[in-house]
């Protein structure tokens, strides 16, 4: 358990944030598969990203950590076997509380000449999996839900025929899409998945930096053609892993909420299809200001970020939903802390893909926030927020869900009392130094 007071002090001066998590997992996946050496810096050695390298080793891949960092960067070199070089592992993989490394590792296992299970914690256990097992079994993988409920464990057999498919996804997934691309470098035909708005594009942009042409196209009403053409072997390459925009949320909002805020977060990843975060906030009358920024294979700046008053338009009311969604959800817990505290009423919806998160992430905020003392209300796809509100501190419930430990810890700076967040560890999923960096903005 950890106390958070109400801070008087405005936070201020810079940081670093960890690196993506999104394009950590990937660097190792990718890495694994592809032929030479691929040497990443800046990766997050969080909970989720090194359940994804214990994968992979298991499946017969050497994975160093740089003992003597090069040019003062720590290094993960990876040193790839190719598509066709993993070896069987001997036990079930585990991947702890990763839905990305369960749903990416099972497009890669799907095509393998081996059997192999994989499953996670009680969380992976309960999410759901058809949405790989469908596309997959199209695609002329063998694999099913040991439990028979479309969750994990999940058995794979192997020595398929992988087959190029045509798959229209229901929901705006990256980690579906990656699933399906990542199974089609295994055909020898192309694949093409349509989502309903571009999801995270993290998979597509790395894997043309290894070699593989794939892209994307967007219709003009928004929606969205992955395509991959397979043949070529991935490649080794240098991967430099930007701060993770997800983890930069907690300090922006924090940053707009606590009076005299001024700070600067460094070199965070700024992709369009993840920073739906940045451009909300801005229309709510955020001061944040993009500097420095390099337009490398991931987008990334500083963000320059100064104490605001929220607000909505001149109803009175804001609007989050449609195809914004799916470049914020992961942000929408802290968002809602934003929202709470904001001179306006908040309509989130098209957010129902945070029930099947770490948590039900819908109640856990709306039930949090209200015991803070917030008007809020859930809905079937999101949540009604009437902000401004003044909160009080109390005992926060994470239900083992890092997203909602560290947005409730910000809401803890400018609530009346304390905070208490009961299970604190769960930071240490996506963001270990968490409370360190928010205790050095507060000096």
């Amino acid at each position: 358990m950890i106390s958070i007071e109400k801070s008087y002090k405005p936070l201020t001066g810079d940081i670093f944030v960890p690196g993506d998590k999104s394009i950590s997992h990937r660097s190792i996946m990718f890495g694994a598969i592809s032929e030479g050496t691929t040497e990443i810096t800046g990766f997050l050695k969080s909970g989720d990203c090194l359940s994804t390298i214990e994968c992979f080793k298991q499946l017969g891949v050497q994975i160093e950590h740089t003992q003597r960092p090069l040019n003062g960067v720590p290094t993960i070199t990876v040193h790839g076997k190719g598509l066709h070089g993993l070896t069987a592992p001997t036990s079930t993989l585990y991947t702890g509380n990763s839905g990305t490394t369960t749903r990416l590792l099972s497009g890669i296992l799907a095509a393998q000449p081996f059997d192999s299970m994989i499953t996670g914690d009680s969380s992976i256990e309960k999410r759901p999996m058809n949405r790989i097992i469908k596309p997959l079994t199209q695609m002329g993988a063998d694999i099913s839900s040991v439990m028979g409920n479309d969750c994990a464990p999940l058995m794979i057999k192997g020595g398929k025929r992988i087959m190029g498919i045509t798959y229209h996804s229901p929901v705006a997934s990256a980690q579906v899409k990656s699933c399906i691309v990542l199974a089609g470098l295994y055909s020898d035909s192309d694949t093409v998945v349509y989502e309903p708005a571009l999801s995270r594009n993290h998979t597509e942009l790395m894997l043309r930096a290894f070699g593989v042409d794939i892209h994307n196209e967007v219709d003009v009403r928004g929606s969205s053609a992955t395509i991959l053409h397979p043949g070529m072997p991935l490649r080794g390459t240098k991967i430099n892993v930007p701060g993770d925009i997800s983890s930069a949320a907690y300090f922006i909002v924090a940053a707009l909420l606590v009076p005299g805020s001024d700070i600067i977060i460094h070199n965070v990843g700024i992709n369009k299809t993840r920073a739906g975060i940045l451009s909300i906030l801005t229309q709510m009358g955020a001061d944040i200001t993009l500097e420095n920024v390099n337009e490398s294979i991931e987008p990334r700046a500083d963000l320059h970020v100064r104490y605001s008053k929220l607000h909505g338009n001149e109803n009175g009311r804001f609007e989050v939903c449609g195809k914004i969604i799916p470049t914020m959800i992961d942000e929408l817990p802290i968002f809602a802390v934003a929202a709470a505290t904001a001179n306006c009423t908040t309509i989130i919806k098209d957010a129902a893909e945070l029930k099947v998160k770490e948590s039900n992430r819908i109640d856990a905020i709306c039930k949090n926030l209200k015991a803070m003392g917030a008007d809020i209300e859930p809905t079937d796809d999101g949540m009604i927020i009437h902000g401004g509100k003044r909160l009080y501190g109390t005992d926060i419930e994470c239900e083992a869900d890092h997203r909602i430990a560290m947005s409730f810890a910000i809401a803890g700076l400018v609530a009346d009392g304390s905070t208490r967040i009961l299970d604190e560890k769960c930071v240490g999923i996506s963001y270990p130094s968490f409370f360190k960096d928010l205790t050095k903005l507060m000096k």
